[in-house]
């Protein structure tokens, strides 16, 4: 099975809070956010013309989505995708929802990483290409 990623048009932000911190009401209406709250710390990834008062934050991500819904059965796309970069120096931020899988890489590496990847046989679709 040959798989296929699409890069995301908008370019995300990775916020890092306090636990105990509120999640902005704003983030809600976004079309694409992620939220991740543990013991430690609360992480919101946004995209990045939404400004949050964070404690910390990092810019200039872009996404690719493995397009997907993916069965719970399939193993090792994370892994080939994450190794794949990896290979050529790209780091990652990776997340996953119930049907698939986005890979954050920074937006200077984008170009990069859409080149590994199809070396490696993957499929990319960009913004000027329908899904």
């Amino acid at each position: 099975m040959r798989m296929t990623l699409a890069v995301h048009t908008r370019q995300y932000t990775i916020h890092s809070f306090s636990p105990k911190a509120q999640i902005p009401t704003e983030v809600f209406a976004e079309e694409v956010y992620f939220i991740c709250k543990t013991e430690e710390g609360l992480t919101l990834v946004v995209p990045s013309e939404l400004a949050l008062d964070s404690l910390e934050q990092e810019t200039n991500w872009s996404c690719l989505e493995v397009l997907g819904p993916l069965g719970f059965s399939l193993t090792g796309i994370l892994s080939k995708i994450a190794s794949t970069l990896a290979d050529v120096q790209i780091s990652i931020f990776a997340l996953s929802t119930f049907d698939t899988d986005y890979i954050l890489v920074k937006k200077h590496c984008l170009q990069g990483a859409i080149a590994a990847l199809k070396k490696a046989g993957y499929k990319i679709i960009e913004s000027n290409e329908a899904p």
